[in-house]
Formats: structure tokens, C-alpha cells, sequence
């Protein structure tokens, strides 16, 4: 459980560093360029770590082997681990991390900043609290 433990506390970490920078305000997080790349930085570090998180989760319980990224939420689920309503925010949350790492359109600064500063915490401590409860 070493790599999933090592993972856990990583996540719990980038939780910790976006917080200590976090703008106060969407004024803020708009007008300082360094402050807004940083947020969507540590929300793709912070997505991609819950997901390794859930790959190693399914590899140590022997669960069926995704064929995509998305698909790790749903075994989750129907393994009972998380709830369908977390896996729905994960899954968003995955496909927002995308638009940010691969500019595939233009980023609304207003979706970003409510993501990073009303859902992703919750969120990612809801995930972990899940995992927490079946070791």
C-alpha cells in the first residue's frame, strides 16, 4: 500500500501548497497572471495524482482494468468504494484538467476559479475519505 500511501500524501500536499497562494477573490485570481497558472497547475498535479491514486486502488484490489481514464471512477463505483455523484465531479474534474494541460479551447477564468476554490478540496478529501474506509 506504500505507493498508494506515498500518492495520498502527495495529493494532501498540492492541497496544502494551493492553498497557501490561493487568490482571496476571482478579481485576483484574473489579474495575477503567476497566481492564476499556478492554481491551474496544481489542479492538473492534483487530478492526476487522485486518479493514480484510483489505478493503484483497483491494481491492489484486483478489479477490472479500465480502458480509459474516466472508466477508473466508474469500477469505483461499482465496486461501492465511491458514489456515483463524486465519480460525476471526478470525471468533470478530469475532463477540466484536460482543457487546462492541452488548451484545447478557451479557458473560462470564472469555471476555473469556482472549480479550485469551491469543489476541488471537497472533492479530492471526499475521494480520499472513500479510499480511507476500505483499507
Amino acid at each position: 500500500m506504500s505507493k498508494t500511501k506515498d500518492k495520498i500524501e502527495e495529493i494532501q500536499q498540492y492541497l496544502f501548497e494551493l492553498g497557501s497562494f490561493m487568490p482571496s477573490s476571482f478579481e485576483e485570481y484574473q489579474q495575477n497572471i503567476e497566481k492564476r497558472a499556478a492554481c491551474e497547475r496544481y489542479f492538473e498535479k492534483i487530478i492526476e495524482a487522485v486518479i493514480d491514486v484510483a489505478f493503484l486502488l483497483i491494481k491492489e484490489k484486483k478489479l477490472r482494468i479500465p480502458e480509459e481514464d474516466k472508466e477508473t471512477f466508474d469500477i469505483l463505483v461499482e465496486e461501492e468504494i465511491i458514489s456515483t455523484k463524486l465519480a460525476t465531479r471526478l470525471k468533470d474534474a478530469k475532463g477540466m484538467r484536460n482543457i487546462l494541460s492541452h488548451q484545447y479551447s478557451h479557458i473560462d477564468d470564472e469555471v476555473v476559479f469556482e472549480a479550485i476554490t469551491e469543489e476541488l478540496e471537497k472533492d479530492v478529501k471526499e475521494f480520499l475519505e472513500s479510499i480511507e474506509r476500505i483499507k
